[in-house]
C-alpha cells in the first residue's frame, strides 16, 4: 500500500471507531499529511476494513523511517505515532463534558465510553498488551492470576545510547510520569509521548483528582487516579475517605493504594495516586478465617482473610465508621512492635509499618481491606524481611505492590524464554538453562520423574510458577500462616 492509501485507511478506521465524524475527514487527513511532510493528497480508496489502528500506524511509521522523516528509534517512532493519533481526539474539556453527560445516566456508561476511547485512540497499547502471557492457577486461596509482562517494547542499543547521550535538561517538566502536565505532552528522549493522553477530573475531599487508564493495563479497565498536585504518597485517614468516596461515585470499580514506604511500596512514591479498575481478584473473593468486632465500632464487621498475606477486612454501610476504624488500625499498627515475629515499628528514626488499603462497594455495603506491611531489612534479608526471599528471586524479586497483593503476579519478560528452556530440560532435550533456575529445575525433575511428558509439561510448569508466586506473597506477609504467626496476629487484634 502507498502512503496515501495508508492515510485514508487510518482516517476511515477513525470514523469507524467513532473517534471522528465524516465531516472531520479532510481536516484530520490534512493534519496527518503535515506530520509526514506531504503537501498534497491523491484520493484513494481504503482497501482494508479488517486491520486495526496499531497495524496501520506501524506501516505509516515504516514509511516515515524509510523517507528519513524521523530516526528509526523507539522514542521518535512513538512521538510521531502518538501525535498522529492526537488528531482524532477532542480537547480534555470536551471529553470531560461527554463523560459526565454519560455519568448522569449511569457511571458504567461513562467509564465504558472513556475506556473505549483510550483503547481506540491507541493510548492503551492493546497490540503490545496482547503479547503478554497470562493464565490462572488454582490454589487453596482461589484462582490467582499469572502474567509474564511482555507488553512494554524493549529498547534497542541505538535507543539506549541516544538516551545516555541526551543532554540533561534543566526543565523539570513534566515532573514525573504521573503529573497532570503529561496530558497532551509531545514527549522527548527519556520521557514518553502523551499527546493522545486525556484525563477525567474527579473531585475528592474538595481536591482535584484525575482519572486515567494505564497505557499497559494488567487487568480489565486498569485505571489510575492521581492527585493534581505533585506530592509524595502518604497513607492516612484522608486516604481511606478518598478511596470510599471514589467507590461511592464508581461502585463498579475497586480502588486501592500502594503502601507509602520503599520496598513494600512497589510504585512511584513521589506522586500521590491510587489504582483501580473493573476486575475481581482472588483476594476480593477470599473467604474469612475468622470474624471479630472492635470496641467502639459496633456497626463495622471485621474479619481476617484466608490469604497468604495479613489482611483485615472491614465491612459496613457507614463509610465514616470504616474510615475512623481504619485510622485507628493504622495508627496502632504504625507503632506496633513484636520482636517474636520480627516486627519492629521503627529504627534509626525510620518508620517501618504501614498498610496497603483496597476499597470496594458491594450491594450498598462498603468494604475496605487493610493489608499490614513492614519494610524492615537485616543482614539475612537485605532486600526486605517481608519481601520475596532469595529462593524465589529466580521467578520474582521485584516489590510486592498493590496488584500482586490482590493475587495477580506481574512477572519479568525473561521468563518467557527461560521457561521454554526449563521445559526442554525436564523433557531431556537440553541442559541449557540459567544458573539461577538449575536447583528448581532439578527439584522438579526429581519430584515428577516419569510423569513428565510433552502433553503435560506446560500445565505443570504453570502450576509450579503459581506456587512460587504464592511463596512471594507468604514471604511478604507480616504474620505468617503458622501457629506462631497467627497467635501473634490475634495478639495485635486484642490490642485494637
Amino acid at each position: 500500500m502507498d502512503i496515501y492509501e495508508l492515510i485514508q485507511e487510518l482516517v476511515d478506521k477513525g470514523i469507524n471507531k467513532q473517534l471522528i465524524e465524516r465531516e472531520d475527514e479532510v481536516y484530520v487527513r490534512n493534519q496527518i499529511l503535515s506530520f509526514l511532510h506531504l503537501n498534497s493528497f491523491t484520493q484513494k480508496e481504503s482497501l482494508s476494513a479488517l486491520r486495526e489502528i496499531p497495524d496501520i500506524l506501524e506501516e505509516i511509521l515504516h514509511y516515515a523511517c524509510q523517507e528519513q522523516l524521523i530516526e528509526n528509534t523507539l522514542d521518535k517512532r512513538e512521538i510521531l505515532s502518538i501525535a498522529i493519533m492526537n488528531c482524532f481526539l477532542s480537547k480534555p474539556s470536551t471529553i470531560n463534558h461527554t463523560f459526565y453527560q454519560k455519568y448522569k445516566e449511569n457511571p458504567v456508561e461513562a467509564t465504558d465510553y472513556f475506556y473505549k476511547l483510550s483503547k481506540d485512540s491507541n493510548y492503551i497499547q492493546t497490540k503490545q498488551i496482547s503479547k503478554n502471557s497470562s493464565y490462572k492457577v488454582d490454589t487453596e486461596y482461589g484462582e490467582i492470576d499469572i502474567t509474564i509482562n511482555l507488553s512494554k517494547p524493549e529498547k534497542d542499543p541505538k535507543q539506549i545510547a541516544k538516551e545516555k547521550a541526551a543532554p540533561s535538561l534543566d526543565v523539570n517538566y513534566p515532573r514525573c510520569l504521573l503529573c497532570q502536565e503529561n496530558e497532551g505532552y509531545k514527549g522527548r528522549t527519556g520521557h514518553p509521548a502523551r499527546a493522545n493522553h486525556r484525563m477525567i477530573r474527579v473531585k475528592l475531599l474538595e481536591e482535584q483528582w484525575l482519572l486515567q487508564y494505564s497505557p499497559y493495563v494488567y487487568y480489565n479497565e486498569h485505571c489510575i487516579l492521581l492527585s493534581s498536585v505533585h506530592r509524595d504518597m502518604k497513607i492516612n485517614k484522608d486516604t481511606f475517605s478518598k478511596l470510599l468516596m471514589f467507590v461511592e461515585k464508581f461502585p463498579h470499580y475497586f480502588i486501592g493504594s500502594n503502601a507509602d514506604l520503599p520496598i513494600v511500596g512497589g510504585s512511584i512514591l513521589t506522586h500521590d495516586h491510587y489504582q483501580g479498575g473493573r476486575y475481581e481478584f482472588a483476594m476480593t473473593k477470599a473467604t474469612d478465617d475468622f470474624l471479630f468486632k472492635i470496641d467502639n465500632f459496633p456497626n463495622v464487621d471485621c474479619s481476617i482473610l484466608h490469604w497468604p498475606m495479613s489482611v483485615i477486612r472491614l465491612k459496613s454501610k457507614n463509610a465514616e465508621e470504616i474510615v475512623n476504624l481504619s485510622d485507628h488500625i493504622l495508627q496502632t499498627w504504625k507503632k506496633y512492635t513484636d520482636r517474636t515475629v520480627d516486627i519492629i515499628a521503627s529504627s534509626n528514626g525510620e518508620e517501618h509499618n504501614t498498610v496497603t488499603p483496597i476499597a470496594r462497594k458491594k450491594n450498598g455495603i462498603y468494604e475496605l481491606d487493610l493489608v499490614l506491611r513492614n519494610n524492615r531489612t537485616d543482614d539475612d534479608y537485605p532486600m526486605g524481611i517481608f519481601h520475596p526471599h532469595h529462593d524465589v528471586h529466580h521467578i520474582k524479586k521485584e516489590n510486592i505492590g498493590l496488584i500482586e497483593v490482590m493475587g495477580l503476579a506481574v512477572l519479568p519478560a525473561r521468563l518467557k524464554e527461560e521457561l521454554i528452556q526449563i521445559e526442554n530440560f525436564l523433557l531431556g532435550r537440553s541442559h541449557q538453562i540459567a544458573d539461577y533456575h538449575k536447583e528448581w529445575a532439578q527439584e522438579l525433575k526429581t519430584n515428577y520423574k516419569s510423569q513428565l511428558n510433552i502433553s503435560n509439561i506446560k500445565d505443570l510448569l504453570e502450576r509450579e510458577v503459581g506456587k512460587k508466586f504464592l511463596r512471594c506473597l507468604e514471604d511478604a506477609g507480616v504474620f505468617k500462616r503458622n501457629k506462631v504467626g497467627q497467635q501473634a496476629f490475634r495478639k495485635f487484634l486484642e490490642l485494637l
